[in-house]
């Protein structure tokens, strides 16, 4: 497995409308509860592959789904790459 993302959300409705968009565009996804390092309103974030972000970050600025923010994974921390 390579690098993975996470998308971190203020509501769960956002979480699970994202959840469906990346379904739908055969993006492999991990629903997992927010890390902990992470402020955010919601319970739920999404895993999905480092190599899928332009696609990610497109679906999100097109349909208008209102996230915390992208992050990525380094060591045993998140570090802040996008809104």
């Amino acid at each position: 497995m390579g690098t993975w993302m996470l998308i971190a959300f203020d509501s769960t409705q956002q979480a699970l409308r994202t959840e469906m968009l990346l379904e739908f565009l055969d993006i492999e996804i991990d629903i997992c509860p927010t890390p902990k390092e992470i402020t955010a309103g919601c319970a739920l974030s999404i895993h999905f592959p480092a190599q899928e972000v332009e696609l990610v970050k497109k679906t999100i600025r097109d349909e208008q789904v209102e996230i915390r923010g992208i992050f990525r994974q380094q060591e045993h921390e998140y570090v802040f790459v996008d809104m």
